[in-house]
């Protein structure tokens, strides 16, 4: 039987193959429409359980294959799933705009008796009325055909730019010589030369997969190197990129998208995308955004500018380098960290071997959040993947794959997704527990000693593990509502942002740490360097992500499509960055997240739950133990009124449910470094 039409067991990772996209994508759209026919049939009433009943459990077979086949292509790529996948997309993506669209189906949930319905019920109900709308159902005649097209085109673009920012990042190599790479750690080194071997030629092979290309950016001695991997980095998949690598070019691909999203907010009424974008989130208007952005732009200006002004003279004074360029910066900023703090990141990662870390983070989220945390056998797609089950007294609560390092065919970055969520089954009775997909792209073992991750490593897992326990931990039996389906966008980071914070715990740490070598813990003075250098340059980090924020809402919201974007990109630098980039940097060419990620006019998102998870987070501080040990009833609290809630309710009410007001910027700037 086809793997993708099994819905009695977790997807068949293992059995899954590219030819059998075809078969099971016709039998489940086919099965799809017949639902929706069915529902919106004159003599079928506006009931939601017997609507449920019938179309979204054909609806959800559609979305667990096809998110199956998605992961697979993120995951896993091949040409031939990579052509089955694209073969598929426009099917798929017609099929889900049709019916977000579909004013029969409108009609019927227009027709529902809402107060029949449950809290929850309430919730996903006026959801789905916000989406018809933003899904075209008011649209009629050509412009409800225009917007379908507008849909598929844009799905078709979006994964394009997936396709040349994957293939632009796996097809860079450089064969560096041994004085090249000086200064570069060993353990990277000793990958990098086997990866040469592995290719018939000497020397270190040198790529843009992070656990490769970081390093060699803060550590490499040849400020020539550096030059070469950055610009082969921030070129990708542009106009700029050296030889052949230009036919990854993104930027007719960013224009479409951008003509396109703009055409689709005039069909439905609005003056730009950006104002599509935030209907369904927490902020009220393009111009808030950008408010709340400048705004802490101008708190964290003057400590970037402090920041850099201490980049320059440690470059000039202790490396002599009068004049460091942006490749240089990286460099010359783990040098200065070493030096003020009297350590290295290469020195603090060998205490976090990867099985230690993740057995600190079970042990964390066990204690607080009242879980067990098991291995479980599940088929996978790779034999570094592994499954894990959570349970409460014995009972199932949900279950996640952890996929942790990088390889050739996977994209980069990290990130959760969801194999199912949970659903008391109208179909069944039966409760269906949450399944998660946690991504990240780390460094492999070496050698058969444990994967060693860097700091920030460990604080990507501790993020990814929050958005999953966002997905797992809903106590939500409606699944248009439960775990993260349903909560604004720009609420969502809360949970993963939080999370982190448990990084730069002390109790925490001391159970996440064992010397590659020798098996010893942290030692407690290391640490406390890491806590003095937490806030190390957080006023250019800040700075950066502010960048990235304002051009995106800007892009949205008052750039003309028909225009080339690299001009307001610089005159967002202009405003806001205190460190200039050269005039080849082409990094919008890479930016999967509001290209190809969903976070169109939402990356502000970033800083937005940002400020949620600080003050969050601050409730836990100010009932720590003595010792820093998080308080278990805080814990519990927090669960309840945030992870368990998912989407049954605005973000804003959980949180206020949490803290007993609404959030302030405050948190957010003590936990930075850059309180008044």
């Amino acid at each position: 039987m086809n793997p993708l039409l099994r819905f009695d067991t977790l997807p068949l990772f293992d059995q899954i193959h590219p030819e059998h996209v075809p078969e099971a994508i016709d039998t489940l759209l086919a099965q799809a429409e017949q639902a929706l026919a069915s529902v919106t049939a004159e003599s079928f009433a506006a009931e939601w359980v017997a609507m449920s009943r019938t179309l979204d459990v054909a609806t959800e077979k559609l979305g667990m294959a096809w998110g199956a086949v998605n992961h697979l292509n993120s995951v896993a790529d091949s040409p031939e799933l990579r052509a089955a996948y694209n073969a598929a997309l426009p099917r798929v993506t017609e099929f889900w705009t049709r019916l977000g669209a579909d004013e029969r189906l409108y009609a019927k949930y227009k027709r529902m008796d809402v107060n029949a319905l449950s809290p929850e019920q309430r919730q996903a109900h006026k959801n789905a009325m916000r989406n018809f709308v933003l899904g075209g159902a008011d649209l009629t005649g050509d412009a409800r055909k225009r917007f379908a097209e507008i849909q598929e085109k844009q799905a078709e673009l979006s994964q394009k730019f997936s396709e040349n920012t994957l293939d632009a990042t796996d097809a860079f190599a450089y064969y560096a010589t041994e004085a090249e790479v000086e200064g570069v750690p060993d353990d990277v080194k000793h990958t990098a030369k086997q990866a040469a071997q592995k290719d018939d030629k000497p020397g270190f092979k040198l790529t843009l997969k992070m656990p490769c290309y970081l390093p060699v950016m803060q550590f490499a001695r040849s400020s020539a190197l550096r030059e070469i991997m950055y610009r082969a980095y921030v070129t990708r998949s542009s106009d700029q990129a050296a030889g052949d690598g230009r036919k990854y070019d993104n930027s007719a691909i960013i224009g479409q998208i951008l003509a396109l999203r703009q055409e689709e907010a005039r069909l439905l009424g609005y003056d730009n995308f950006a104002e599509v974008s935030l209907v369904p989130k927490m902020a009220e208007s393009p111009h808030a955004v950008t408010s709340f952005l400048r705004d802490l732009a101008a708190k964290a200006k003057p400590f970037a500018e402090k920041d850099l002004s201490d980049l320059r003279a440690f470059a000039r004074d202790e490396l002599g380098l009068n004049d460091p360029q942006p490749w240089d910066l990286p460099y010359v900023s783990e040098k200065l960290k070493e030096a003020r703090y009297a350590f290295s990141e290469q020195e603090v990662k060998q205490y976090f071997t990867a099985p230690k870390v993740l057995a600190g983070l079970f042990k964390i989220v066990e204690t607080l959040f009242d879980v067990a945390i098991q291995t479980d056998t599940a088929p996978v797609w790779n034999s570094g993947v592994h499954f894990y089950r959570i349970e409460r007294h014995g009972q199932l609560v949900g279950q996640f794959y952890l996929d942790p390092s990088a390889r050739t065919g996977k994209r980069g970055g990290a990130w959760m997704d969801d194999v199912r969520g949970r659903w008391l089954r109208p179909d069944t009775g039966v409760l269906q527990t949450p399944v998660a997909h946690l991504v990240c792209n780390f460094a492999d073992s070496v050698d058969g000693k444990p994967a060693l991750l860097t700091h920030d490593d460990v604080t990507t897992l501790f993020h990814e593990f929050g958005h999953g326990l966002h997905h797992m931990l809903t106590q939500v039996n409606e699944h248009d509502v439960s775990g993260i389906s349903g909560v604004e966008w720009d609420a969502v980071e809360l949970p993963s942002q939080f999370m982190e914070n448990f990084c730069w715990e002390w109790s925490v740490l001391q159970h996440m740490t064992s010397h590659v070598e020798t098996g010893a813990a942290l030692p407690r003075p290391l640490f406390d360097k890491m806590l003095a250098a937490r806030n190390f340059q957080s006023g250019l980090q800040t700075l950066r992500q502010i960048e990235f924020s304002l051009f995106d809402m800007l892009l949205h919201s008052q750039h003309d499509p028909a225009q080339d974007f690299m001009p307001l990109l610089e005159t967002v630098r202009r405003e806001v960055a205190v460190v200039s980039s050269p005039p080849w940097s082409r990094t919008p060419h890479t930016f999967g997240h509001i290209f190809a990620g969903g976070y169109a006019a939402g990356y502000y998102s970033y800083k937005w739950a940002e400020v949620l998870s600080a003050d969050a987070y601050a409730a836990f501080e100010e009932t720590a133990a003595a010792d820093g040990t998080p308080s278990v009833e805080t814990g519990t609290k927090y669960r309840q009124a945030i992870l368990e809630a998912g989407g049954s309710r605005p973000a804003m009410e959980s949180f206020k449910e949490f803290r007993g007001r609404e959030p302030s910027l405050d948190a957010l700037l003590r936990h930075q470094g850059m309180s008044a």
